[in-house]
């Protein structure tokens, strides 16, 4: 069990909450959500010793373990794959590693022998004889085959990098588990496999993350950063934004009767305890809803941007044909012979196991870079506007504030600063938020502007590359709903499966043998007929 007791934290220009406590049990897994900048990642921190709370104390019971995921990717570049996993369980690594340096001792003597003894026991009551071969399969069935896990973490790809760092965290079965945005930079299919191991994971997990689909189908809890506190809510993420929703109506009709409204809420949990009967966690997550009462639930004060997408005319009867698109970068293929048609009215995912093939796609696609061999073709009525996944060099002109950035953008009509200044409100630069000088903006920051430029754009293609990244999870939906939307057609790439699910119409797979064009498909089904593949790959 972790404690925290009576947890307060400022820094010199703010505190960011005051008197937490709170508990959190084996069992369950509890995402931590919240506005950017409202300390998710420092109560992470503060959990893991890594900061000192201003007031109060963090606890585990006795012989307990914590674990977390390391977010420099880099700190382990002269380490094997393996030794970096095993590194996850620290005490043990520590062991093998004296006991192995005492056994290569020239000299070894009786003490060193009393002591290798003792370091004999230990590795013993670790387990330590199966750590290597329990690290060897956690790696495979994360993707990292066998001969890779000699290799020095240098060597390996960005991505799978990430996965070897997550497997150290998940090592040894802590009893606290710490995961910071554990499903950046993963692959679909890691991520299935990592909600399956969570939802099956005995002890106590916490969680920070922008991916509702990921949060809604791990967690049990939901720990919201709001209102300078910390507060535990039972039920996934779904369950905590559809209740604090109708906390709201509910207290904006100040003359209904107490008893119409907690008939309400009953009525909206029954409704929830249905659904969640077919989670793994149902039980205990249903038994504690049946004692939710209206006072429990509380209204957020989370903003949410406005964000919609009009296109200046209508598409015609052509939108774009890719032809044998082949390029290598630093001498490897990423796209080989590549080819697909979109058409009007396609809401299109482009999906890989590598975020380089995408991003290599969709930049030839948008025009930014050429391909060694094929062509792209658009249609003549087509007006594209572009969100690169990587927004620094757009927002590099230190002299611009946020104001001047987008009026560039502008039409004339719309330049004035009383339009500008609205429109800039509504994406949440309030008041002299908007003379904030672009170079010095948040990721989050950057991708609201972004988005602002592109609705002024008015064009009837969209081309986005992740662009749920740095987003919270408030703006993370509007511009979900806003796309759903949108009139025109779209081409995009995101990690996020609800985002795709609920958007996409086609799907465009960039894999090692080319493209696997789905139209007409759903994420969910496409993703379906990858599971029901990779199981008859399996039997045979």
């Amino acid at each position: 069990m972790l404690t925290v007791n009576n947890v307060s934290m400022s820094f010199s220009d703010r505190q960011l909450y005051d008197d937490v406590n709170l508990k959190f049990t084996p069992g369950n897994c509890y995402g931590i959500i919240g506005a950017n900048g409202a300390g998710k990642s420092t109560f992470l921190k503060i959990l893991e010793g890594g900061l000192t709370p201003t007031t109060g104390t963090v606890s585990m019971g006795q012989n307990e373990r914590m674990s977390s995921l390391k977010q420099d990717h880099f700190a382990f570049d002269d380490q094997t794959v393996l030794n970096t996993v095993l590194q996850g369980y620290e005490h043990l690594f520590e062991v093998m590693s004296e006991k192995d340096s005492l056994y290569a001792k020239p000299d070894f003597s009786e003490a060193d022998g009393m002591r290798a003894a003792e370091l004999e026991g230990e590795f013993g009551e670790m387990d330590g004889w199966n750590a290597e071969s329990d690290a060897s399969q956690l790696l495979q069935s994360m993707g990292i085959a066998e001969d890779q896990h000699q290799k020095l973490m240098k060597d390996l790809s960005e991505s799978d990098k990430i996965k070897v760092l997550l497997a150290q965290a998940l090592f040894g079965k802590p009893d606290v588990l710490l995961l910071d945005e554990p499903t950046n930079g993963l692959d679909p299919k890691t991520i299935i496999w990592l909600e399956d191991f969570l939802a099956d994971y005995e002890n106590t997990v916490l969680v920070v993350s922008h991916d509702r689909h990921f949060l809604n189908s791990v967690c049990t809890h939901i720990c919201d950063v709001d209102f300078g506190k910390i507060e535990l809510f039972v039920g996934n993420y779904d369950f905590w934004i559809q209740s604090s929703q109708l906390a709201q109506q509910l207290r904006a009709q100040s003359n209904a009767k107490k008893e119409e409204q907690i008939k309400e809420l009953q009525e909206f949990v029954a409704r929830f305890s249905a659904n969640a009967s077919k989670s793994k966690q149902a039980t205990s997550r249903k038994k504690q809803l049946d004692k939710i009462t209206l006072d429990d639930i509380k209204p957020s004060s989370r903003k949410y941007p406005f964000i919609k997408f009009t296109p200046e005319r209508e598409l015609g009867n052509d939108l774009l044909r890719v032809e044998n698109v082949s390029k290598t970068i630093d001498g490897q293929k990423v796209l080989d012979n590549v080819s697909f048609i979109l058409r009007p009215g396609d809401k299109t995912a482009l999906v890989s196991r590598s975020d380089v093939n995408t991003n290599i796609l969709m930049q030839i696609i948008a025009g930014t870079m050429k391909p060694d061999t094929g062509t792209v073709n658009w249609g003549v009525t087509t007006n594209r506007a572009y969100m690169p996944k990587d927004l620094t060099p757009e927002f590099s002109d230190a002299s611009l504030n946020i104001l001047e950035w987008l009026r560039q953008f502008a039409s004339k009509e719309e330049s004035d600063n009383t339009f500008l200044r609205g429109f800039l409100g509504k994406m949440l630069f309030s008041g002299d938020e908007v003379l904030k000088q672009v170079n010095v903006l948040s990721g989050g920051e950057k991708v609201r502007s972004y988005l602002s430029k592109l609705m002024l754009g008015k064009s009837n293609v969209l081309l986005l590359d992740d662009p749920t990244n740095h987003l919270d999870l408030e703006s993370i939906t509007s511009l979900n709903d806003a796309l759903i939307d949108f009139p025109g057609s779209l081409i995009f790439t995101s990690h996020d499966h609800q985002f795709i699910q609920t958007i996409a119409n086609h799907i465009v797979e960039v894999g090692p043998n080319g493209v696997v064009d789905k139209a007409d498909s759903t994420y969910d089904e496409f993703m379906d007929h990858e599971e029901a593949q990779a199981q008859v790959a399996n039997i045979y």
